[in-house]
């Protein structure tokens, strides 16, 4: 069915429909048409290019003080925030899901059906792009505490190898593991956001249902994460470990992230089994630090209706979130 609506969001709607049928569908869902970038309806050819809406700017700010080290990747709800105990996450209070079965576990060959390449126009335009050369990569890592070992200098045998260091398995006296759940209700903006300043080392792509993981189902389903759909993106940042997850829901199996061409997700044929995953490292975006840099706040990718942004990432005891439970 999730397949179904995804052909059919792409269905062109006829111009003069266009603008009364999205305003009501703006209505029903609480859209803010004010927000987007471009507020003429009859520009969006179907559902889902108005799902994927860019907004204008200066509609979300972001903080970049220093002293706020993350921020809200996302439009959404607080669903669930705190610490993770025993490498189990909580999904809502009460249900939890194993951090190995959500990330893949790292020395399980088994699991993974093999390893993904970086398209050719990719590597391309990683290469023509200015925030990818030696210089500006160098300054990133110092101006933003990130460490670059001698391997990802030279090269590494296994292309794979910093992406298996940074499932938080080693997590230093003074950090702990941290997690944060946010759901996208469908009249949200889609799009989701680099929540810190770090470097993305590789994608994991699970295949899995397209459950709803509306805040009602998230408290019923034990493990929903878990059976769902998700891309994983993992690497690190100054404090250590750093992810973000994009879960899938109903109707909303495709997921998009703006430097990975290869990324396929919501399809029929799909070649993965339940619990199976594919890997791409993203070393050759920058082969001294092993991955894609990311700034607070710069856009990832999205989503193409309502969904889930996991976040799981190491910093020290004395963090604190600034949010709460159900707060938008």
């Amino acid at each position: 069915m999730s397949r179904l609506f995804g052909s059919f969001n792409e269905i062109e709607i006829p111009r003069v429909l266009r603008s009364p049928l999205l305003r009501l569908y703006a209505w029903i869902f609480g859209c803010n048409i004010d927000d987007m970038k471009d507020p003429d309806l009859s520009h969006y050819p179907n559902l889902a290019a108005f799902f994927y809406r860019e907004l204008k700017d200066g509609a979300r700010p972001v903080d970049l003080d220093e002293s706020t080290i993350v921020v809200s990747p996302s439009d959404g709800k607080i669903l669930h925030f705190g610490v993770v105990e025993q490498r189990e996450v909580e999904q809502v209070k009460g249900l939890t899901y194993n951090l190995d079965a959500f990330f893949g576990k790292a020395d399980d060959d088994s699991e993974v059906y093999g390893h993904d390449r970086i398209a050719d126009s990719t590597i391309a335009d990683a290469k023509e792009s200015h925030s990818h050369n030696a210089a500006a990569d160098d300054e990133f890592a110092v101006l933003n505490g990130i460490p670059y070992t001698l391997d990802s200098m030279i090269g590494s045998g296994d292309a794979m190898q910093p992406a298996l260091q940074s499932l938080g398995r080693q997590i230093r006296d003074h950090e702990r593991l941290y997690f944060c759940v946010i759901y996208l209700a469908p009249g949200d903006y889609h799009r989701f956001h680099s929540p810190a300043n770090w470097v993305v080392e590789a994608r994991r792509h699970f295949a899995g249902e397209l459950y709803s993981v509306s805040p009602y189902i998230a408290r019923t389903i034990q493990n929903l994460f878990v059976l769902n759909e998700r891309v994983a993106l993992l690497g690190r940042w100054k404090h250590g470990f750093m992810s973000m997850t994009a879960v899938g829901a109903t109707n909303v199996g495709s997921v998009v992230v703006n430097f990975d061409k290869n990324l396929r997700t919501n399809l029929r044929e799909a070649k993965l089994l339940p619990g199976e995953f594919s890997q791409l490292s993203y070393a050759p975006f920058s082969p001294r630090l092993g991955g894609v840099p990311l700034r607070k706040g710069q856009e990832v990718g999205g989503f193409r209706l309502g969904s889930t942004v996991v976040l799981v990432f190491s910093a020290p005891k004395t963090f604190q979130f600034n949010v709460q439970p159900d707060q938008k």
